[in-house]
């Protein structure tokens, strides 16, 4: 079984979601990269708002790139209403600077424009990576979500609506798209504006050959990636009876699975945990895991799901 941790190449660290003032931002296109990579980040998706309103940018950043530090072209798409009549927002990585815009004037739903799931669709069609932002901010749905075929992930840590709304958490509605089934992988993310502390807080930890446009974005399609706002997690072996969790030192590892199952593990710089699985974890069809470390920093792997072989292992999506 090919994973996170046993695909070839190493881990990359990046921001997939970031604004300018193509958009929304403070800081011009060319400031914001600066900034990541003197923090030391391999990569990032400067994704301005596709709105009329910023003339529906696909901001180039490719004139950023150097020899450590590469970027990847994407937007963040908006058409259509939720179900609390607000405006979508959705991720898209590797979007196509050639991609069509929707009718999508301003921050309102207007009528006649494409639903989410249709731009959603056509993103993926277009070969981005597409993922369901900030659920918590947005006020998403359930029926919201399941409505979002398409998309690849979802954000389960956003790091500018956690310092900027207390609405930062995307769990609990990934844990219910799982317990239906839905494939979803997990990202973290800034949604970086410059113009609170909205930036260095959450990111993905990408397993590419190379840090390269190309090969980061296969490797967030197959899922060869882990979200973090801090800890790092170096492999997650399934032995028959237990998960095996190996990390940075830890205080906390936990594994969640379908609605009550979960098993925690609590001790001192923990960096390598056992971890039966007990009944409700051992029926369940998929598991994930969290690790917290002593600063209260989370990261969280990408669900683990039940083989359909002989449903005795777990696989990666």
């Amino acid at each position: 079984m090919i994973d996170t941790f046993t695909a070839p190449g190493r881990f990359w660290r990046g921001n997939l979601h970031s604004h300018s003032d193509r958009s929304d931002g403070a800081l011009p296109p060319e400031e914001v990269c600066r900034r990541y990579a003197a923090e030391g980040y391999d990569f990032l998706a400067l994704t301005d708002h596709f709105l009329g309103r910023y003339g529906y940018p696909i901001t180039d950043t490719a004139p950023f790139r150097t020899e450590r530090f590469t970027t990847l072209p994407g937007a963040e798409l908006h058409s259509g209403a939720l179900e609390n009549g607000e405006l979508w927002h959705i991720l898209a990585v590797g979007l196509p600077a050639g991609f069509a815009p929707s009718h999508s004037p301003d921050f309102t739903p207007v009528a006649g424009q494409e639903t989410g799931p249709e731009i959603a669709a056509r993103a993926v069609a277009a070969g981005a990576f597409v993922a369901i932002a900030h659920p918590h901010w947005s006020g998403l749905s359930l029926a919201d979500a399941r409505s979002l075929t398409a998309a690849h992930a979802i954000e389960i840590y956003n790091h500018g609506c956690a310092i900027g709304a207390d609405r930062g958490n995307g769990a609990a509605i990934t844990d219910l798209l799982l317990s239906e089934g839905r494939r979803v992988t997990l990202i973290a993310t800034d949604d970086s504006h410059f113009t609170e502390p909205d930036h260095f807080g959450g990111w993905v930890m990408v397993k590419a050959p190379e840090n390269t446009p190309e090969a980061l974005l296969a490797a967030l399609k197959a899922g060869h990636f882990y979200a973090s706002q801090g800890p790092e997690l170096h492999a997650i072996r399934f032995d028959g009876a237990a998960l095996e969790v190996e990390s940075s030192a830890v205080v906390s590892v936990i594994v969640q699975g379908r609605a009550s199952a979960v098993v925690a593990r609590h001790g001192a710089s923990m960096t390598r945990t056992r971890i039966l699985l007990a009944a409700g974890l051992a029926a369940s069809p998929w598991l994930r895991v969290t690790v917290v470390d002593a600063a209260g920093r989370r990261a969280w792997s990408n669900p683990l799901w039940r083989d359909g072989a002989d449903g005795a292992g777990f696989i990666a999506r």
